[in-house]
Formats: C-alpha cells, structure tokens, sequence
C-alpha cells in the first residue's frame, strides 16, 4: 500500500518518555492456539500492559506447525539478507521513539492528509492527547521536525492505559510558531486493555492494520532476561492479503502465495543454536524461537525495529560476528484463513 523505507545502517528506535503533565483498537475473540504462557509478565510502557496476556502478540508460537507456503516465502525474500536488528546506540534520529503522558494531557485537533496521503476514512479521529512536544520519528534533540520517512509518533496516557499511533505526522503551527494541531495520513486509537481488532480493511500507523508499540524491543526488557512477546519486523514486498490479527491488505496486483500477507508470523527454526550468543543478544534470540516476528509493514528486509541506546553495543557486535540469515526462518500457520484483495 505504501512506506517502503530503509533506515540507515545497523541503526535506530529511539526510546523517548516524556513525562510531564502534558508526561480503535486490537476485534474479535482469540481463535484455537497455543495457550499464553501463563509465567510470563506482559511487557508495559508507562505502567500499562500492552494488550492483554491472550493478545496475539503475547503469544508464544514456538509449537505452532509450519505453513505449507513457509519455504516458498522464506526463499524469496528473507534467505540471503542478514537479520537486522535496527537499533542504534547513540542514533536519537533513528528509530520509533514513545511518549508517554498523564491522564490530564491536553487534547489537541487531529488533521488529515501530508505528502499526498490521506487515509482519514480508516482512521480514528481527533482531538488526541499527543502534546505538542512529543517525538517524532526521524526527528532528533536538534531537528525535531522530520520532512520525510514514516515520521510515526506513538502515545501512550498512562492511569487510562489507551495508546494513539500516528503516520507521517507532522505539528501544525500558528502565525506565531505555537504548535496548534497534528496533521497525519492516518491516525489509529487503541485500548491497552483490549484485544479488540480495527475494523476489517482498515490501515492503522503500519500498512497492516496493527499497533506498532507491543512490537518494539526495548533494551531494559532485553537485558531483563525475557522478552515475552513478538516483534515487529519488515520485508519489502507484501501480498495483497491479511491474516489475523492484522486487518489490512498489502498493494493491490501482488497475488503470488510466495509473497507475505501482513500479519503472518515467522519464527527462528528450533534448530537455530541461540548458544551462540549471550546476554542480551541470546535474549533476542530465544524471543524470536518464542514469540516470532510479526510481518507488519514493507520496508528494508529483515529489519527488525527497537529502540535506541548506548547499552546495545555488545548484542550488535554479536549480531555483526554471528549474522543471522534469514533462511533460519519458517512461516508458522495462520491462526485464521488468510483474506484475500
């Protein structure tokens, strides 16, 4: 549908809380699938689970049996390209950073439509407790207003646990220079607490319909020993297709069965030795045999978006010596048909 963008090299997501007084949604019940594990604690933001413990991205999907379609579409766009882990260490303009606000945030209007796209009649309009300071994908400490990239800007009001995701956003000021609005090509609500689904055929801030926040890894969770749910990953070409829970489908005219539907999830086969890595980097590895990587936007192959910080340096040192191809993966089945365009 659209966003194919690279980041730089070996870089990116950067983690930005901003706490200050200024410091939709997930549809439908849980088809048959492999149980939550129970013993793990649901990773938070701000002190709000993301999403319940059921949620498909909390769910480990190690048992789950191979799709058919896995070797075809593993072979066509992943075996070859090293996984790549978009995190930087020092990088503040890399990467999708993450607000978080008070339950008393100041509303500001939401406007639609910049850089030719508009996808106001599937998004959730304003006004939206995104102030007027909140960081901006692409941006950074010195140029805080990014002119290009997917310029995503998530949200999360804490005590009231909902989350605002936008796209190509953009601040809109006054005479003045005063921040009076936002302005995106599209805008997505969702309650942490809910597994409720977007409307289906409905975009959100990524191409597939689904949250991007409860797919991001963050270096505390990494270094805590256990990340316990997937994570978000891209790939360049989508097909024109979507399985559950993602609920939106890829570009128009792509129908070939080796080509990805957004929402399918992929997972490093149980024979991938994670004893080649420690610490953190083992962390990510055992998470990715777990929990898998969602399919959820196109973009540069393989990557793999976190947060940035200097903390990093060692896992991406491994990653570097012992790459990760990604003829390592399998597709596992769908937990529902998947829809096609």
């Amino acid at each position: 549908m659209r966003r194919i963008l690279a980041h730089g090299p070996a870089l990116t997501l950067s983690l930005v809380v901003v706490a200050t007084a200024s410091s939709s949604v997930l549809a439908g019940s849980a088809p048959a699938a492999q149980a939550p594990d129970r013993s793990a604690r649901v990773h938070a933001v701000g002190g709000c689970e993301l999403f319940p413990a059921d949620n498909p991205w909390n769910r480990r999907i190690d048992r789950r049996p191979v799709w058919r379609w896995s070797s075809a579409i593993v072979r066509k766009q992943a075996a070859g390209h090293d996984l790549h882990l978009d995190l930087g260490t020092t990088e503040d303009h890399y990467g999708i950073p993450v607000t978080v606000v008070d339950e008393d945030q100041p509303l500001l209007p939401l406007q639609f439509g910049t850089d030719g796209e508009d996808y106001r009649d599937e998004s959730d309009r304003g006004p939206v407790f995104v102030p007027a300071d909140a960081a901006i994908e692409g941006g950074s400490a010195g140029d805080p207003d990014p002119d290009e990239g997917d310029r995503h800007v998530i949200t999360v009001r804490r005590d009231t646990c909902d989350l605002v995701e936008l796209y190509a956003a953009e601040r809109v000021r006054d005479a003045s220079g005063a921040v009076v609005a936002w302005r995106a090509a599209s805008a997505a609500r969702w309650d942490l607490s809910s597994n409720r689904l977007r409307p289906a055929g409905w975009t959100s801030a990524d191409a597939a319909g689904l949250p991007i926040l409860p797919g991001l890894l963050s270096y505390e969770e990494a270094a805590s020993g256990r990340i316990t749910h997937a994570l978000r990953f891209t790939l360049p070409s989508a097909r024109s297709a979507y399985t559950w829970p993602a609920r939106h489908c890829g570009p128009s005219g792509n129908t070939t069965r080796d080509l990805p539907a957004y929402g399918l999830r992929f997972r490093l086969a149980r024979s991938f030795p994670a004893t080649r890595y420690t610490g953190v980097a083992r962390t990510i590895v055992v998470a990715m045999k777990r929990y898998g990587l969602v399919y959820a936007d196109q973009g540069s192959s393989m990557f793999v978006t976190g947060t940035s910080d200097p903390r990093w340096a060692d896992a991406l040192d491994q990653f570097r010596e012992r790459p990760v191809d990604g003829k390592s993966l399998e597709v596992v089945k769908p937990w529902r048909r998947v829809v096609t365009c």
